[in-house]
């Protein structure tokens, strides 16, 4: 679903203020804390999801290279690396990022709208963020969930970043099945700018406790941006991304939010000073509420209108551009692959109607439907 960036760490510190009311009745403390100690009030979780999650889409891609199977399914012996055997990849010209036929990761799971309305098969909305196309799209996904999701596992803990992951990914591929309703998407790139939306709906919501706010913000605003300005080239699905760090940025209202930081301070100092009666403030209630009901409202009527076949392009002239430009460089139309065979003896020709490419294999290994298409997408792809 597209190219993630690989950091986006950012380091904040907790604001060392205190209540100059309080200050001023006690006696200061002979041995007081560095500030940015106040942060450890907070429970460090040991990240073992994460990199779980990693190892599940690796061990998940060999899985499906080792079904694809490339040598028993090609006609003339252009896999990649063919010394790789049935790991092997498909030619370049059918999948540039080194990986499985489009048919394979169909079977695998990969998102395909017909089959999520026709045939009810809307678990595809969820197996698809397990699933890449290629090495490269393997790897470079893989490396942002490192970087990104490690840091805020060992903030927030296994349960809520792994609902984040899981139903921003969803989100996403729900906001991509409305808008893009032909061809096959896999990838966890909704999933990955969920957490980045999480990251900035986490700053804003935990404003008390951050010193260099505005630094902070403008850093994980100028990585959303780039992200999703690369979004805007033909071949990724920033449909994905839009709806991966829309779904991302409420629930890191929901399930990201910290006590006030006068709570965190008075906590710690719980002996000197009364405790606060609201741990939060009511500003971070309202964001929590309006969020909790924005994003399952979303969600519904997202699935509910995917269910009943409707695409949102009819009903929005512009939102295509938000996934691709068309510039003098390159087009955003689809292509259509439309092929005619003929048979001739023992052998089949077949040729695709939208681009006039043609070429003869042998009919007992193109004889059967699935074959034929795909062989079909190679010569107009």
């Amino acid at each position: 679903m597209g190219t993630d960036p690989s950091s986006s760490t950012v380091e904040v510190k907790v604001h060392p203020r205190r209540d100059t009311a309080e200050r001023g009745r006690r006696r200061p403390s002979p041995n007081p804390p560095p500030p940015d100690r106040h942060f450890s009030l907070f429970k460090r979780w040991f990240p073992w999801l994460v990199p779980v999650f990693v190892v599940a889409n690796i061990v998940i891609f060999i899985v499906t290279m080792y079904i694809n199977d490339c040598p028993k399914h090609s006609f003339h012996g252009s896999c990649v690396a063919s010394f790789l055997g049935r790991f092997s990849f498909q030619p370049l010209k059918e999948n540039p990022l080194f990986g499985p036929s489009s048919i394979t990761l169909e079977r695998m799971g990969a998102l395909e709208v017909n089959k999520v309305i026709h045939r009810h098969q809307v678990w595809r909305l969820f197996s698809c963020i397990w699933l890449h196309g290629g090495v490269v799209h393997v790897l470079a996904n893989m490396l942002s969930l490192v970087f990104i999701g490690i840091r805020l596992e060992q903030e927030f803990g296994f349960v809520r970043i792994g609902f984040l992951y899981v139903i921003s990914g969803f989100g996403g591929s729900l906001l991509s099945s409305l808008f893009i309703q032909e061809g096959i998407s896999v990838g966890a790139s909704g999933a990955l700018f969920g957490l980045l939306g999480g990251m900035l709906s986490e700053l804003l919501i935990n404003w008390t406790i951050y010193a260099n706010k505005f630094a902070a913000l403008l850093t994980l605003i100028v990585i959303v941006v780039i992200n999703l300005a690369v979004g805007i080239l033909p071949h990724v699905d920033n449909f994905a991304h839009i709806g991966g760090f829309v779904s991302g940025f409420l629930l890191g209202f929901i399930f990201l939010i910290r006590p006030q930081f006068k709570w965190v301070s008075r906590q710690r100092n719980s002996h000197s000073a009364p405790p606060l009666k609201y741990k939060h403030k009511p500003y971070q209630y309202v964001l929590w509420l309006i969020s909790f009901i924005l994003l399952v409202a979303g969600l519904i009527t997202g699935l509910v209108l995917l269910l009943r076949s409707v695409n949102l392009n009819d009903r929005c002239s512009w939102c295509h551009y938000l996934s691709c430009v068309p510039t003098s460089k390159w087009s955003c139309k689809a292509q259509q692959m439309y092929c005619e065979s003929t048979q001739i003896g023992n052998q089949l020709n077949i040729t695709c109607l939208s681009n006039g490419r043609s070429d003869i294999y042998p009919f007992s290994n193109s004889s059967s439907t699935e074959a034929q298409q795909q062989l079909c997408s190679r010569l107009c792809n």
